[in-house]
């Protein structure tokens, strides 16, 4: 397989068996409707909003065999197993009228190009041809001896095509009614398979019908003649049951018995993509404006494979033809012609009139030079005759289907993806008569129902002890939106009609004085996002204006926003705000702004923004894709977190609550509900952060993924470290997680060369050494690949080990502060303690202490060569979390008795200038040193602390015990 795999989800529970199912695009590619023989619902979901509840069609009392959309897309059509055929307004889907009746289940229905005409066909004999302005039966026609599976419209609006269950394909000609081709069992048997209909299509040219064949291949038919042309023969095992064209005919997608969907390039004759699935498909559709194709399988769960044409090739939708539009079961449609008939009277009249007798065709291509060249005027004149038996119903047919209007054609041509709507994170969408959501976050949640009028609404804490119970509140102005934090909640409502105010209203948890609450109203704007902060209250209107109020009413602050906005969220004393940088680009993708580029997934949109716990700005997709904000990599967003790898399931989804450090919060969702209900209440689940890393060659995603993850956490701290060393606050807490972070990232980056060296991935082992924080750490590794037996590559860390003791010895100078430089650290994967050694020689310097700097020196080699001849120990990495208090507690108790040693040990061994043994101020300058950082839980100086601790090859040894 080539491409990635297509996830689906459900769209159709159906009774659990195979059935036919449909699926097919509007014209802008924002949505999808699909189909089941096994389900009385259609459904028309939202492609940009996968979270937005898709709308149902309930109108039929048994399955749905087939769907279809007309050339201006404002009309959907439905057939049914219960012998109806109804017609709804597109894309609202509200039902319009039940167009006709059989006798017998309808299995194909088919617009023509102009859309006055609709065929219907099953399993009764005949195809009906209806004239959609009145739902007049214009025609029958009848031939056929088995169901009828498949109907095509010829895009020129010469031919319908038409096949049946045995395999029987027939071209009929639109003027007379009659049959000009008939080609028997030229497509597979599939009248005893219900759940499998033959289906053919036309060329988007109007030139080729393709046609399943009998050797698991697809064939090509002329469009005059019917003559064979070609076939397409490729890696289908069973036969073909479906195939589409793409928008400009380059590509024709097919999907067959054997589960197989592969795509073909029709000029080279050959399949050049394919995937395969659990389930057979049933149904396919092109996107018409982007590298796309929706799938839907006989179970009735559908997907989109994204770039099923590889993006070296040419688009499928690049050089389609003009006013190209896609109708049911993948037929491609046109707009109708500007053109008026001047024929008046009956359809017998006017099929003499325009044809008379039927022309016999005897040569390739000989319609190009008959009468019928004026078809796109004469029949399409025929069928506009119908509309002269009524006229009223004339002039509604102008209206609605356009009447070849220019203004029409443009508003059809000029449709374009909506904007994404204004929404707060959290909150769910409107259910008649249910308690919704207008806020949900990991501190609380904040309901309203509606009542008779008024709406009632409640505020509940997570943690029921943090404090009295916020009472419940009557809603008299219809709130449909909110934020909640640990002071208090805003609420807000939109303009309920043109002589009514948005008003915002905030309620504070406590407070000192009484009638605390405030609200204010808006003339001629409304409210469209709210947030909430420490001591601040914002509200972001229709005008673009971004108002900001203090928790008292205050109003500090109005200010003007490039865009509309999409929503906003706040955190103490921050806010964001994210709005339309732009309109909707064709493919659909939405174009949004904070202060930056907000990146979504493509074809998504977003559906949760705001702060983690420790106040890093982050967002959700409806693609499933988490991001946060660092400026570790220049104001950059990361990928944290990906719902497609952490699904258990395809059905499943999760609704985004909120993130901390590590986890994120969510409630896990069963499709096709998007979001939770209020009752039952919600079970958060924690999922761990993880960034959609590509399958490594090692096989450790998970290690990399470790050190990635906790690279970014120490970014972080050394962020809070310069805040706080700026703002002249204690930094001793934050130093010390620092440390136990890079000594984390240590732990992370062994247990990486170890897998490096199992997989004889030697450069890449040597790598990670260079990335090893401290020399104990270095050391350890040394041994490790030692044990290993890998000489070269201990000489290689070995010689890594004297780069950094002879740097450290020189004592190199850096012009950065320390905190500069450990963010270097991050960036430029430098070791800490380098920089430590090099932060204090340069202060040293600074201050014209070279004397006492150049005895350190001594100091720190006389120490460096003592370290080189005892062996590095570190905890076994398996036990190292488990075991951390227990192990802290000896550590700390044997480096009291080692500082005791060491001390005296210097205090005679410490040069001065007197040329006796060190005093009192010496010793200062080497714990001076000692106390730049905590105390590394990896270093020893006696055999005391190396019989404590556990070897890093001992512990390496347990492990592979443990695994076999």
């Amino acid at each position: 397989m080539k491409g990635r795999t297509v996830k689906l989800k459900e769209a159709h529970r159906g009774n659990g068996a195979a059935s036919v199912c449909s699926i097919i695009w509007d014209n802008s590619g924002g949505l999808l409707v699909t189909a089941s023989s096994g389900d009385s619902t259609a459904f028309i979901h939202d492609a940009v909003q996968p979270a937005k509840p898709a709308k149902a069609l309930r109108h039929h009392r048994e399955g749905v065999t087939a769907i279809a959309l007309n050339p201006t897309f404002d009309t959907l059509a439905s057939g049914s197993i219960d012998h109806s055929v109804k017609l709804y307004s597109f894309p609202d889907g509200e039902f319009q009228s039940n167009v006709t009746r059989f006798t017998l289940p309808i299995r194909a229905l088919a617009f023509n190009k102009s859309g006055s005409l609709l065929a219907a066909a099953g399993d009764d004999d005949g195809i009906k041809l209806i004239a959609t302005v009145d739902s007049s039966i214009s025609r029958v026609l009848k031939g056929h001896n088995g169901s009828v599976t498949g109907l095509a419209f010829d895009p020129k609006n010469e031919f319908l095509a038409s096949v049946d269950g045995f395999g029987t394909v027939t071209y009929w000609e639109l003027s007379s009614g009659k049959p000009v081709h008939t080609l028997k069992s030229v497509a597979p048997n599939c009248d005893s398979d219900a759940s499998r209909l033959n289906f053919l299509s036309w060329s988007p040219d109007g030139e080729t019908l393709a046609v399943p064949g009998l050797k698991n291949d697809i064939v090509m038919y002329d469009r005059d003649t019917a003559e064979k042309l070609f076939t397409l023969k490729g890696d289908h095992e069973k036969p073909v049951c479906f195939l589409s064209w793409s928008p400009n005919g380059k590509y024709i997608a097919t999907s067959g018995l054997d589960n197989q969907v592969l795509i073909w390039d029709v000029d080279q004759r050959q399949d050049i993509d394919r995937q395969k699935f659990d389930e057979r498909i049933s149904s396919l559709s092109w996107k018409p404006n982007a590298n796309a194709l929706a799938v839907i399988d006989v179970m009735g769960k559908f997907g989109v494979w994204e770039n099923p044409v590889p993006s070296f090739m040419r688009s499928p939708t690049d050089g389609a033809i003009n006013h190209q539009s896609r109708a049911g079961n993948g037929l491609l449609l046109f707009e109708e012609d500007d053109k008026k008939s001047s024929h008046s009277g009956s359809l017998d009249e006017i099929m003499e009139e325009s044809h008379g007798d039927s022309i016999p065709v005897s040569s390739k291509r000989l319609r190009k030079h008959s009468v019928l060249d004026k078809s796109d005027e004469d029949s399409d004149g025929f069928l506009e005759q119908i509309v002269s038996r009524k006229k009223s119903a004339k002039s509604k047919e102008h209206l609605r289907f356009g009447g070849g209007t220019e203004e029409c054609e443009s508003s059809v041509r000029n449709v374009r993806p909506k904007l994404q709507e204004a929404f707060q994170p959290g909150s769910t969408p409107v259910q008649v008569g249910k308690r919704r959501f207008l806020c949900y976050n990991l501190l609380g949640s904040i309901t309203t129902i509606e009542n008779e009028g008024y709406s009632h609404i409640e505020v509940d804490f997570h943690d029921t002890g943090r404090g009295p119970r916020v009472p419940s509140m009557t809603d008299y102005f219809g709130f449909t939106m909110a934020a909640l934090n640990e002071n208090g909640s805003i609420f807000a409502n939109p303009c309920k009609s043109t002589k009514s105010m948005s008003t915002l209203m905030y309620r504070p948890f406590g407070s000192w004085a009484n009638n605390s609450e405030w609200s204010m109203r808006f003339e001629a704007e409304e409210v469209k996002a709210v947030a909430l902060g420490t001591g601040w209250v914002a509200a972001v209107t229709s005008l673009n204006f971004l108002r900001i109020f203090t928790d008292g009413g205050l109003q500090r602050q109005v200010l003007c926003l490039d865009g509309p906005v999409v929503t906003a969220t706040g955190f103490r004393n921050k806010l964001a705000v994210v709005t339309h940088a732009s309109d909707c680009f064709s493919s659909g993708d939405q174009n949004s702004t904070h202060s930056s580029r907000l990146p979504l997934s493509p074809g998504s949109c977003l559906s949760w923004f705001g702060f983690s716990e420790e106040g890093q700005l982050c967002t959700y997709d409806s693609q499933g894709v988490l991001r946060m904000l660092t400026n570790q990599y220049g104001n950059s967003w990361l990928p944290i977190f990906s719902a497609s790898k952490a699904k258990k399931s395809e059905d499943e989804n999760y609704w985004m609550v909120g993130i901390n450090a590590n986890k994120l919060f969510c409630v896990s969702c069963k499709s096709p509900n998007s979001y939770p209900l209020v009752m039952p209440k919600p079970v958060l689940i924690l999922l761990d952060l993880k960034f959609p890393l590509a399958c490594s060659d090692l096989g450790a995603d998970d290690l990399e993924n470790e050190f990635i993850i906790r690279n970014m956490h120490l970014y972080q701290i050394l962020e809070k470290i310069d805040e706080n060393a700026a703002a002249g606050l204690d930094t001793t807490t934050l130093d010390d997680e620092a440390f136990d972070m890079e000594s984390a990232i240590d732990r992370c980056i062994l247990r990486l060369i170890s897998t490096c060296c199992n997989a004889d991935k030697l450069v890449r082992a040597t790598e990670l050494a260079r990335l090893l924080s401290m020399d104990k750490s270095v050391k350890g590794a040394i041994k490790l690949v030692t044990t290993l037996k890998l000489p070269i590559l201990a000489e290689r860390f070995n010689e890594i080990l004297e780069e950094r003791l002879l740097n450290e010895s020189k004592g190199v100078s850096n012009n950065s502060s320390v905190m500069d430089v450990n963010k270097a650290v991050v960036i430029s994967n430098l070791s800490s303690s380098q920089v430590f050694a090099n932060a204090e020689a340069s202060k040293k310097d600074k201050n014209g202490e070279h004397e006492e700097n150049k005895e350190r020196k001594e100091l720190c080699g006389n120490r460096s060569n003592e370290a080189e001849k005892s062996q590095a120990a570190t905890m076994p990495f398996s036990k190292m979390s488990n075991n951390h208090d227990r192990t802290e507690k000896v550590i700390k108790a044997t480096e009291k008795e080692l500082n005791k040693k060491s001390s005296k040990e210097e205090e005679k061994q410490l040069p001065v200038k007197g040329g006796g043994t060190g005093n009192s101020s010496s010793i200062e300058v080497v714990n001076q040193k000692h106390c730049q950082r905590p105390i590394n839980p990896f270093a020893k100086s006696s055999n005391k602390l190396e019989k404590s601790s556990t070897s890093l090859l001992d512990s390496i040894k347990k492990m592979k015990k443990t695994d076999k």
